[in-house]
């Protein structure tokens, strides 16, 4: 009897001694971290606890026998994180649905749904975190998910598939949808298509249950041999930057009532180049700075840009090695403070403070060895006391 009470009161002193250690902390912030398997089950997502101070990480968590989960998502309101599975794969991938435990720093798969195409590349989600977008790379074509209220995915309510080429014929032989984005206001969708060497668009139709479906409005043509890839709009909701991963530019638009109206292009690379493989943008959360990456096969750089809060134009501030070979995505974390590449082909990611007035990057000590990164998401956490 003795020892049932010292066993309870221990309970007691545990569980008193979590509860107390939970409610002190603030917030957290959380990297979250997919990967190319090699085509074999393996350590596809992996989550980090980013310390905002110093820059430093520390792995909470690692979700194995996933194949190739290159691409991630989380929901606006951060509770849910999506991921690309199986692509590169000669059959079908799919999209995984993950709950997030943001205080344990860990995740829990929710549901898997069929992509409706080989090498799913991309996902988008809409403000609302109602509906979820999958671009699909080598069977050309975007799918359509309605994303349920636990944030499980329903099957696709719309596959569209793509036709066209452009003068690249070892790169451009058919079309290849690379990404999506939702317009500021909602109203479109705007689709890369690095193959074509258009930017297509459509109008969201929403029907009385709710469902989303796309329509297909006129395309916008991108200069030939281009390969539009990856696009983000400007926090005022004004402007659009577009990458092109065949030519090695950026692409500035402005964003009219219902359309993209070119601006100007700009040279993401050092220098010129036979081969250009620019990859991903994102632009700091002030709006200031435009930052892209460039992948070999000479140079390995972020290059940075200031944009004119007047016209939307950009100013070369620089380039930054990437410290790395293949920097195929890289992120910006909540506060502004820190930008995160991940060098796929040299197994780690490497962490820079971003000087807040000039957008220069500063490399620190502190770098995360990962297997093949390849996709970062990140998000600061806040806990009620």
């Amino acid at each position: 009897m003795q020892k049932n009470k010292l066993a309870n009161l221990l309970s007691l002193i545990i569980i008193l001694m979590t509860i107390s250690s939970c409610s002190s902390k603030k917030e957290t912030t959380l990297l979250f971290i997919g990967s190319f398997t090699d085509k074999q089950p393996g350590k596809g997502i992996s989550i980090y606890e980013f310390n905002n101070e110093t820059g430093e990480a520390e792995l909470k968590f690692q979700l194995d026998s996933l194949i190739n989960s290159s691409f991630l998502r989380l929901s606006p309101n951060g509770k849910f994180l999506y991921s690309v599975v199986e692509s590169q794969m000669p059959y079908h991938g799919k999209i995984a649905a993950f709950s997030i435990d943001s205080l344990k720093g860990k995740i829990s798969l929710l549901n898997m749904q069929d992509c409706g195409g080989r090498n799913p590349v991309h996902l988008e989600i809409d403000k609302t975190g109602q509906y979820l977008i999958n671009s699909n790379y080598t069977d050309p074509s975007l799918s359509v998910f309605k994303i349920k209220p636990d944030g499980s995915l329903n099957e696709n309510s719309q596959t569209i598939p793509f036709q066209g080429s452009s003068i690249i014929a070892e790169r451009q032989a058919i079309a290849h949808i690379h990404s999506s984005n939702f317009s500021p206001d909602g109203n479109y969708l705007f689709a890369q298509d690095l193959g074509a060497d258009k930017i297509h668009k459509f109008n969201i139709v929403k029907n009385k249950e709710g469902d989303i479906s796309l329509q297909r409005d006129s395309p916008i043509d991108v200069k030939p041999g281009s390969g539009p890839r990856h696009f983000t709009f400007h926090p005022s909701g004004k402007y659009g930057y577009g990458i092109t991963e065949l030519s090695g530019k950026i692409t500035a638009y402005k964003f009219t009532k219902d359309s993209l109206e070119f601006l100007e292009d700009y040279q993401a690379n050092r220098k010129s180049q036979d081969i250009y493989r620019s990859a991903d943008i994102h632009i700091s959360p002030d709006g200031k700075f435009l930052y892209a990456s460039n992948r070999g096969p000479e140079e390995n750089t972020i290059a940075i840009f200031s944009i004119n809060p007047i016209d939307g134009k950009l100013k070369l501030v620089g380039h930054e090695s990437t410290h790395g070979n293949h920097p195929r995505n890289f992120a910006i974390d909540p506060s502004g403070n820190f930008l995160l590449v991940a060098n796929q082909r040299s197994d780690k990611i490497v962490i820079f403070r971003r000087h807040l007035k000039t957008g220069k990057l500063n490399k620190l000590p502190h770098e995360i060895m990962h297997g093949t990164p390849s996709s970062l998401q990140m998000r600061t956490y806040k806990f009620h006391q």
